[in-house]
């Protein structure tokens, strides 16, 4: 009698374990995709940044407002190239999302001085990246590199000249090969960045 009683308890309490180890597993499942969705994101986020485009068709100014009290600085500022087009990336740390006004420019006068700056090649891009600030006023250390920036041998930008930041906007020059060669401009995340695309 004593075994009939014990067999019962012990396939409930088997059942039990077996439930409560299922939960476990399903637990540490979903924390392990939580932890390496960042990384899938930063993954997914370089790869737009070096995968193709639509070849850019239009000269014209283009320009996208920022978000509200945006605080970013450049950190990083490179240039690649692509089929049919190169591509200029600016990176920014901070906060909110940047806004940018880009349009072509007889010449490359820098704000607040009114200083010209020397631009190589035949057309230059001006970019003005609303919602900037200072490195102080941002948290994030801003870009000390190379300045300018070479393009790539043979390619359609010459140089990226320039990230200084005045009342708000970082300002700076791409000099292009040919003048008013079609272009592009977009925004990724993951980190922030400001992406002008040139044609060829």
């Amino acid at each position: 009698m004593i075994n009939h009683r014990i067999g019962p308890f012990a396939a409930l309490a088997a059942c039990a374990l077996t439930l409560t180890l299922t939960g476990c597993s399903e637990s540490n499942s979903a924390s392990s995709v939580a932890a390496t969705s960042p990384a899938a994101a930063a993954t997914t986020s370089s790869a737009l940044e070096s995968e193709s485009a639509p070849i850019p068709t239009d000269a014209s100014p283009k320009s996208s407002a920022a978000s509200e009290s945006a605080k970013l600085t450049v950190t990083d500022v490179r240039v690649g190239e692509h089929e049919g087009f190169d591509r200029v990336v600016y990176e920014l740390g901070g906060k909110g999302t940047p806004g940018w006004r880009v349009a072509y420019v007889d010449e490359a006068v820098q704000d607040g001085s009114g200083k010209t700056i020397p631009v190589s090649g035949n057309g230059i891009l001006q970019v003005q990246i609303d919602g900037s600030a200072y490195p102080f006023d941002s948290d994030v250390e801003g870009y000390s590199g190379p300045n300018p920036v070479p393009g790539v041998p043979g390619g359609t930008v010459t140089e990226v000249n320039g990230a200084l930041v005045f009342e708000g906007v970082t300002q700076s020059f791409i000099g292009v090969t040919q003048p008013d060669r079609p272009f592009t401009v977009s925004a990724l995340s993951d980190p922030t960045r400001v992406v002008v695309d040139v044609a060829k």
